[in-house]
């Protein structure tokens, strides 16, 4: 058989399948319908086990798996299309909170706003606002947990916060906040970290003997600390080292901070550029107690928690596959008190105003044990 003889076929094929997989479709759809009225859940686990050995079976030895994970594609988009329809009869469905949270086209991210920030001045905190708002009124607060209160008070309308270093990885205690107070990210910088080892004036690099800075700065430069043989300290914040040093009578004591901090509490820059990694980047995020999903999200935030069993992340991961979202993050954390079981942070590319989105939101109940959403937005460099 010639070549284009063999394609006419192969496209006869896929114009039957393409057929038959909407007609599928059509019958989840009526599956749904049914089970609104009965309560049954949309997973059923002792089915689907037996639907996958049958086809199994029914094809040649050598096609067996791939016909596996062909129908088990199939089984998850259909799961997928009947959360879908069956969310609609839900008010507190994630999609409609969502929809509610867009903003108009012609209401875009504010220029001008009061922020609440964790530190003081000179804090990369500081200096992610005053890139995110043109015009940030700052109050600066002790702990990411003050920064939080002083939104849900309604001190500040807004939060900025480190949530992610591409060196010690996630701020988790953010994480934690994020998930108790229930707040939303409004939208995300990426900022290039640039740490100093700063002294006051006229002390030299071989004077220092302690160092002290936030912990998440003295990860990032682990490497340089330990060839310096000096002991650390950890403090609040780099902003907050650097004012310490400044005030300090001591000659043997250093910050590791910003430019912007010598030039602001008087020191002297002892050495430049001292993380470990020359691609040092935190994420901030912009996040607000009321949810907003501003004109030009293509990025949100889940974290999720799913069953303790083979192939649970799996599901999740193709329930992702399925919808065709990128995932630009994953990361897992040990949940507290649970021996081997684990969280999941997950970042995904998808346009927040389109219907694909809308779906998927609704489309991870059976995957998952917990979703929780922080929000959609977009991010900044």
């Amino acid at each position: 058989m010639e070549l284009s003889e063999i394609r006419t076929r192969i496209d006869a094929v896929d114009d039957e399948l393409v057929r038959l997989f909407t007609e599928r479709m059509d019958l989840a759809a009526e599956v749904a319908a049914s089970k609104r009225g009965t309560g049954k859940p949309v997973y059923d686990a002792q089915r689907e086990r037996e639907k996958l050995a049958d086809i199994a079976g029914k094809v040649p030895g050598r096609f067996s798996a791939q016909a596996v994970s062909l129908f088990s594609l199939i089984m998850s988009i259909s799961k997928a299309e009947q959360l879908s329809i069956l969310a609609g009869d839900r008010t507190d469905a994630r999609s409609k909170q969502a929809r509610a949270a867009l903003q108009p086209l012609d209401e875009p991210f504010p220029e001008v706003a009061d922020v609440a920030c964790q530190g003081v001045e000179g804090a990369y905190s500081q200096i992610a606002a005053t890139r995110l708002f043109r015009v940030p009124r700052i109050q600066f607060f002790n702990t990411f947990e003050g920064v939080f209160r002083a939104v849900r008070e309604g001190l500040c309308a807004y939060g900025v916060l480190p949530i992610e270093n591409s060196t010690a990885g996630s701020v988790n205690r953010v994480y934690d906040l994020m998930a108790e107070y229930r707040f939303n990210i409004a939208r995300s910088l990426r900022l290039k970290i640039n740490h100093d080892l700063l002294a006051p004036r006229g002390v030299g690099i071989g004077d220092i003997r302690e160092v002290y800075s936030h912990e998440q700065a003295l990860a990032q430069c682990q490497h340089y600390l330990d060839k310096l043989g000096v002991k650390v300290h950890v403090v609040e914040n780099t902003a907050k080292a650097a004012a310490m040093i400044a005030g300090s009578d001591r000659r043997d004591v250093a910050a590791i901070s910003s430019r912007d901090c010598a030039r602001l509490y008087g020191l002297d820059v002892l050495d430049e550029s001292v993380q470990d990694s020359d691609s040092n980047y935190t994420r901030f995020v912009v996040v607000s107690a009321e949810p907003k999903i501003f004109p030009g999200a293509t990025r949100t935030s889940l974290m999720l928690t799913t069953g303790h069993e083979p192939g649970s992340l799996y599901r999740v991961l193709e329930r992702f596959y399925a919808f065709g979202v990128n995932i630009v993050k994953l990361e897992s954390r040990p949940i507290p008190g649970r021996d081997f079981e684990y969280l999941f942070y997950f970042d995904l590319e998808c346009a927040a105003a389109g219907e694909k989105f809308s779906q998927l939101l609704d489309a991870l109940d059976d995957v998952c044990d917990t979703v929780t959403y922080f929000g959609s937005y977009a991010e900044v460099v």
